[in-house]
């Protein structure tokens, strides 16, 4: 039975999505023939040629879009089509020499992305932010820098003059954004095809006729890759009709666990829930069907009660680690983008990072706000530390890369303690990134034995960075504790992202500027080189949602669409609530000059009153 798992588009292009490598891996041990396809990455590169071109720059005058990007485009279309393959080719690192000319500014056509370049306030033009940034000896990270940022206008291009649904990491991602009805998908499906939607069905042909597959398995990671999936699903049905179509990830694990709507059937035979392993045990006849909705409309409700059985214990065959496979995925033809001059923040889209989840589950598991309910959040299972090192080993033979992103929901201090002590035990050099708790777990020692591990960047959640909430969201971290984990990662030479929130119930104004305001002394103190903040959202599977009045909101109700395609996110009312709106655009410009060194030298206030303009640059950024 050949298998033939694919990632569709779009996700982040620097390096495999990690669900198929590690579906892929657990397959094989079982003795199945497995393939793997990213159809995100072969989209792109298709799009990003000579031939893609002619065709981006064919639709763009068939529609005779007003937009200024566009006619710039077009106007320059010879000097696009003449430098795209060697962007391309650079920024997979092909073609190194191709730097040289990047970096000289006279070689590829600026567009509008380039403006970041010369940041309003500054008094800096673009030459000189590159020199101050880069010097005389930092061509390839210069060169890194204008190729993406090419492409980002290429990107645009693309969203503006032919599918306005298209962005370069998600895909028609509207449609499955707190989507209760599968009416716009539907929608979409049934209407003619834009140039992006005509390359997702040829690519998708060209992959079944390479694989001849019996199982197509598709992750549905993000909502921008939801649309994609069922497109391929489509082509699977038209041109491999016996084939098994499976649908599993993220998107599925919280959005569809309430599913009803018959119609998903008409593209996909089985949903798979949770970790993966158990539902495709059973899909393949090797162990029961569990954590899986089918094709048998009238059986859902039977079928979902098997969606929180219990999963394995520590000590059953599952609770070993199963190390992924790569086999297929090749690695040289991923794009390493720098999108913004920051070290920490490159990490995301920069280095073929082999994606690696040690433990299952988070540690914690008791944050208010978090689907502490799921399986993937509420069961913390880790494995020896000397089965990881073996795993990373393996992998680092196989596909001769030696960078690791660890994908955990939280790595526990103990764990990576243990972790530390076997790599350095086993004298092999790797280099790695993950996400931690701001907690007082780790400590200075901790943090120099990580560095000497190989570590060099951790992320990890401040949300509200503010004390009150931070007790009410059961966060189990404090300012002063948070503060000086990340002095101590600072100290030890690793880099240091945090994930932050605003809008959380019974939030203040006030509140939201301290919060502001302890980042920013974290930004001027080099202890956080980036950060990323984002508005609260409720959702079905957290604590704050079983138990609304303790946290000062009312829900609203929900739209019944009938027959249901996804819930995940809850509306909600609370009275008194200040304009976390206006706040968020504030919070999100100091967050970019931040990250820039810029403005860290006036007061948190400002940004809010929309005041704040950027003043001077910190040294070393």
């Amino acid at each position: 039975m050949n298998i033939l798992l694919v990632t569709p588009p779009l996700v982040q292009l620097n390096t495999p999505y990690p669900a198929t490598p590690a579906l892929a891996g657990f397959l094989a041990e079982r003795g199945a023939v497995v393939r793997q396809t990213d159809l995100s990455l072969e989209l792109v590169l298709r799009l990003f040629s000579h031939d893609g071109l002619d065709q981006i720059a064919e639709a763009c005058r068939a529609q005779a879009v007003s937009s200024p990007r566009v006619h710039l485009f077009l106007d320059r279309f010879a000097d696009y089509r003449s430098t795209v393959a060697s962007a391309v080719a650079f920024l997979q690192g092909r073609d190194d020499a191709a730097g040289w000319l990047i970096a000289r500014r006279s070689y590829l056509p600026e567009g509008p992305r380039f403006d970041s370049l010369a940041p309003a306030g500054t008094g800096l033009d673009a030459d000189q932010t590159l020199a101050e940034l880069f010097g005389d000896l930092g061509v390839t990270d210069r060169a890194k820098l204008l190729a993406s940022l090419y492409l980002d206008d290429l990107a645009d291009i693309v969203r503006e003059g032919v599918d306005p649904a298209f962005g370069f990491a998600r895909y028609a991602e509207r449609l499955a954004l707190s989507a209760p009805s599968f009416d716009p998908i539907l929608g979409r499906l049934a209407a003619p095809p834009t140039l992006i939607d005509r390359l997702i069905d040829t690519l998708a042909e060209t992959a079944l006729h390479r694989h001849a597959p019996d199982i197509v398995g598709l992750t549905l990671p993000f909502p921008g890759t939801v649309y994609a999936a069922f497109r391929i699903a489509a082509a699977v049905r038209r041109l491999a009709p016996a084939a098994r179509i499976v649908f599993g990830g993220g998107y599925v694990n919280t959005e569809l666990r309430e599913m009803n709507d018959p119609r998903v059937f008409a593209y996909v035979d089985d949903l798979c829930f949770d970790e993966g392993f158990d539902p495709w045990l059973g899909i393949l006849g090797q162990g029961p069907r569990v954590r899986t909705l089918s094709a048998r409309p009238a059986d859902l409700n039977a079928q979902r009660s098997t969606l929180n059985v219990q999963r394995s214990t520590p000590g059953d065959q599952h609770a070993t680690f199963h190390v992924p496979s790569y086999d297929g995925l090749d690695l040289s033809r991923y794009l390493n983008l720098v999108e913004m001059a920051n070290p920490m923040h490159r990490l995301w889209s920069d280095g073929k990072w082999l994606k690696l989840q040690l433990a299952n589950g988070c540690y914690w598991h008791r944050c208010a706000f978090c689907d502490v309910a799921l399986d993937y959040i509420g069961r913390y299972e880790a494995p020896a530390a000397e089965a990881l090192v073996a795993a990373i080993v393996r992998l680092k033979r196989e596909t001769g890369q030696s960078g690791f992103h660890f994908t955990d929901e939280a790595l526990a201090p103990a764990l990576v303690r243990r972790l530390c002590e076997a790599l350095l035990a086993s004298g092999e050099t790797v280099t790695w990134w993950g996400n931690i708790r701001f907690e007082k777990g780790f400590t200075p020692a901790l943090a120099e034995l990580m560095a000497r591990a190989g570590c060099i960047a951790v992320t990890g959640g401040l949300e509200c960075a503010h004390n009150r909430l931070l007790r009410l969201m059961h966060k189990g971290i404090t300012l002063d504790g948070a503060a000086r984990s990340c002095q101590a990662f600072s100290d030890a030479g690793i880099l240091v992202h945090a994930y932050l929130m605003y809008g959380f119930p019974t939030q203040t104004e006030d509140e939201t500027v301290a919060a502001l305001e302890y980042v920013r002394q974290r930004f001027a103190d080099g202890h956080i080189q980036s950060a990323y903040w984002h508005r609260f959202a409720l959702t079905a599977h957290s604590p704050i949602a079983r138990d609304p009045g303790a946290f000062g909101i009312r829900l609203l109700p929900e739209a019944d669409p009938g027959r249901r395609f996804s819930r995940n996110e809850i509306p909600y009312e609370e009275p008194g609530a200040p304009d976390h709106t206006r706040l968020g655009e504030g919070l999100r410009l100091a967050l970019y000059n931040y990250m820039l060194g810029l403005g860290l030298d006036r007061p948190a206030h400002v940004w809010l009153e929309k005041k704040g303009l950027p003043h001077k640059r910190r040294n070393g950024v």
